[in-house]
């Protein structure tokens, strides 16, 4: 098993190799020097879904949402504050389904707000509706478990 975990910066797509060791809250992209985690969720865009899907070595769960979607805007506070319990461990990222039609056909997206919960791009889990913070985080650690 490796010592290092490979983390895409959310800011500049950069891979950084953080020791397994080391706290990786406290890490920043080698790069552009962002730090790896916030603890809230980074929009991404498809260049951006694929890079993590492709290079992240920690599970990655997605909010796939639309801003005209009253749902999607009920369940996004939610989505913010699982974050902050489940960072560094998961990866969040927010994908706007309007400028990912792609990505919703490639998983079968029907209905949103929809959560994709993945690891190196195979779909661990994913659901659709909205859930509050303590089922977005229930629901993630049993399918990453």
């Amino acid at each position: 098993m490796s010592d290092k975990t490979h983390i895409v910066c959310t800011k500049c797509g950069t891979v950084n190799a953080a020791a397994a060791d080391r706290d990786p809250r406290d890490a920043k992209c080698g790069k552009c020097g962002a730090q790896l985690f916030a603890g809230k969720p980074v929009d991404v865009d498809v260049a951006g879904f694929d890079k993590q899907m492709e290079r992240s070595d920690i599970p990655v769960l997605v909010d796939v949402w639309a801003p005209w979607c009253g749902p999607c805007r009920q369940m996004s506070p939610m989505f913010e504050r699982a974050a902050s319990e489940l960072e560094p461990g998961v990866r969040l990222l927010k994908l706007n389904a309007d400028s990912a039609p792609d990505v919703c056909a490639r998983y079968g997206i029907r209905g949103i707000p929809a959560l994709l919960l993945l690891r190196h791009g195979k779909l661990l889990a994913q659901s659709a509706g909205v859930m509050d913070t303590a089922n977005i985080v229930r629901w993630t650690r049993t399918h990453v478990a």
